[in-house]
């Protein structure tokens, strides 16, 4: 090699060489709050709160006189679109950081330090800690001061003793010594905002600002505001012609940017367990970004710190030869070493950035889809008709939604870091470096060897592309249509062998953007990575679908809306008619009482001959009658009354009639 190619591979921190480093020794820690005695209080502190809450569910049940296992208490109204999601996104959110350290710590559970059963203490850590964090979210259920109280002092403990806890041992032996610290952020950050939030509740609580209905969402303005904006008259747009014609690319890219960016609406709120999947998945990203980092990046610098002049031997063994001054080796393999750190963070965060942008548009997509199926557009959002309602699927699908959403953010990031970091290994060492360098241009070689066949290539591809534009198309009064078919023919026998080779080359393109499309779209489940036919076959786009059919069927804002409007008109009536009967006594009350009953006859002889319009138009309806009911299945032909069997019905009953008396 040339000493002047040597001297592009200088490294600018290598001068004199590096030594060997010695790897620094982080020491078990033990924190001044110790991490067995606080779980043991703080379960038996969540014991007593969870005993406390039940007494209050009862109660409240009781008092407004609603059925239900006294005492059971759900921990959030998942189907509630109104309710405040902080609560609920911030406790699932310390959930997963509790299950990403389940998942790596050594002992699962801070009561054992037994390794040997690391497998059965895991499997019994993941159903400890959501019983744990539990009262945490339980305790903005009732939506009273007791369970505000209850909660801020709960989340006050968790997040002091957390915080605690990393300022006495900021450094872990645990995969790298910050890991602890920077993986515990979002956790300190969730349960920063409940100490926060839950304070905040008791304050509206006492100031007389916070709904204390926890039951139900139906009396909430939002419903009965999207049915407004759905009814409100559209102004009728004006019909361009610049409107017609095919937007320029320019706009066509700012279209495609803001396809990505999410802007809220006021007539439309995000289901719960939407807006918990998207800060789940936003810290699933975190964790793995961070675990990706923290164990490749440290051990490649000290691995480029640590070369010496061995590993001029060691080459030469292999027969690879760089320089024959191995302080030039050392110069070069460093460089190369830290060409692949890199590419490393370059692929991990070119991975975070790309999933970031399929988060956003996922959001976009839901938004979309669950517009399009609350006004009937069935079709459009699933490619099939298919029945919205609730099922078996559809609800194991819903209950685990959140969960498949952060494992598949997770899987995907994970693969793509892998694919992006070997893309950039090959960009890098087989085009950057021997572009910049001048040298070991392997790959141009290779390429330039089969100029001809490239040659080959492009002017098939060009001769059939500039024949069919000028030769073999012709325009005639506006249309167009095939001209020298002959020739035409004749080109398409001829350019047959070419064709295949080109059709090689397309194959080979069209598995490398099928595998590029679907591993950058591997975190995201709300579409298909099938073709729309086969969609049924991908499991994790199925979960979408299903869970779409819970959300829908379950919480319409059209349906709520008109639920909230049922149940007010219900209230009014039964306000005037209590003001009604203390306002009127003695005769007065019983002449209004006659008026009533008056009244009511008209309104119930109205009603039955609307009834029977219904029954008259709806045959199918007849059969739902609780007179009907008591009547076989032959008394019913496709829906409708069948006139023969009621007529031998009657029959029967006269012969029977007829039997007993003449046994009398």
């Amino acid at each position: 090699m040339d000493k002047d190619a040597l001297l592009d591979y200088e490294y600018p921190d290598l001068d004199p060489v590096p030594s060997k480093i010695e790897a620094e020794i982080i020491p078990p820690c033990d924190p001044t709050a110790d991490d067995r005695l606080y779980h043991i209080c703080i379960t038996a502190i969540s014991l007593v709160v969870m005993l406390i809450l039940a007494i209050l569910a009862r109660r409240t049940k009781v008092g407004n006189r609603q059925k239900g296992l006294p005492g059971l208490l759900s921990p959030v109204n998942f189907l509630d679109h109104t309710q405040h999601k902080g609560l609920a996104v911030a406790v699932f959110g310390v959930l997963l950081c509790k299950l990403c350290g389940l998942v790596i710590s050594p002992n699962p559970l801070p009561f054992t330090t037994d390794s040997e059963n690391k497998q059965n203490w895991m499997i019994l850590g993941v159903f400890y800690y959501p019983a744990l964090y539990y009262p945490l979210l339980a305790c903005g259920t009732l939506h009273n001061k007791v369970g505000y109280v209850l909660g801020s002092l709960l989340s006050w403990t968790h997040f002091g003793v957390l915080v605690w806890q990393k300022i006495d041992c900021p450094k872990t032996p645990q995969i790298h010594k910050h890991y602890s610290l920077f993986s515990s952020l979002p956790q300190i950050a969730c349960l920063a905002f409940l100490s926060f939030q839950y304070p905040l509740l008791l304050f509206k609580g006492l100031k007389g600002t916070e709904k204390n209905n926890a039951t139900e969402d139906l009396s909430s303005s939002y419903y009965k505001d999207y049915v407004k904006k759905l009814l409100k008259k559209k102004k009728p747009t004006k019909i361009s012609t610049s409107s017609t014609e095919t937007p320029k690319l320019p706009q066509r890219i700012i279209d495609a940017v803001k396809s990505y960016i999410y802007t809220p609406e006021d007539a439309f709120r995000f289901p719960l367990k939407l807006a918990i999947s998207g800060v789940v998945s936003f810290i699933a990203l975190y964790q793995v970004g961070l675990l990706i980092i923290l164990t490749v990046v440290p051990t490649l610098q000290i691995a480029r710190l640590g070369v010496d002049e061995d590993v001029a031997n060691l080459l030469a063994g292999f027969k690879i030869v760089l320089s024959p001054d191995k302080h030039e080796v050392v110069r070069i393999v460093v460089y190369y070493m830290w060409c692949v750190e890199v590419c490393y963070i370059s692929a991990m965060t070119l991975s975070g950035l790309v999933n970031l942008a399929m988060l956003m548009r996922s959001m976009v997509l839901h938004r979309s889809n669950l517009k399009g199926l609350y006004r009937g557009d069935i079709y459009n959002v699933y490619n099939c008709q298919r029945n919205i309602r609730a099922s078996r699927p559809a609800l194991v699908c819903w209950m685990g939604y959140t969960s498949f959403t952060a494992a598949h953010i997770c899987i995907g990031m994970i693969i793509q870091t892998m694919v992006f970091f070997l893309c950039l290994l090959i960009a890098v060492f087989l085009i950057i470096i021997p572009v910049l360098h001048g040298q070991n241009l392997i790959l141009f070689q290779i390429l330039w060897s089969m100029w001809p066949f490239w040659l080959m290539i492009l002017l098939a591809v060009l001769i059939q592309h500039i024949t069919a534009r000028f030769c073999f198309i012709k325009k005639t009064a506006g249309t167009r249509d095939l001209n020298n078919r002959g020739s035409l023919f004749l080109l398409t026998y001829l350019l047959f062998p070419v064709n295949v080779l080109i059709g090689v080359l397309l194959a080979v393109w069209r598995m490398i953007i099928t595998a590029l499309f679907n591993i950058v779209h591997m975190g995201r489940i709300d579409i298909s990575l099938l073709n729309r036919n086969v969609e049924a076959f991908d499991p994790a786009y199925r979960c979408y679908a299903h869970y779409l059919k819970i959300e829908v069927s379950q919480s319409h804002p059209v349906m709520k809306a008109f639920c909230g409007m049922l149940l007010q008109s219900v209230g009014q009536e039964s306000n005037a008619a209590q003001r009604s009967r203390d306002a009127e006594e003695g005769i007065q009350l019983v002449q209004q009482e006659k008026k009533q009953h008056r009244v009511s006859s008209a309104k119930r002889a109205r009603g039955h001959w609307q009834l029977l319009y219904t029954l008259v138009n709806n045959p199918s309806l007849v059969g739902t009658r609780k007179h009907f009911q008591r009547q076989t299945t032959e008394s019913f032909l496709n829906g409708s009354l069948n006139r023969s069997a009621k007529e031998g019905s009657k029959k029967e009953a006269a012969t029977k009639e007829a039997e007993a008396a003449a046994s009398n």
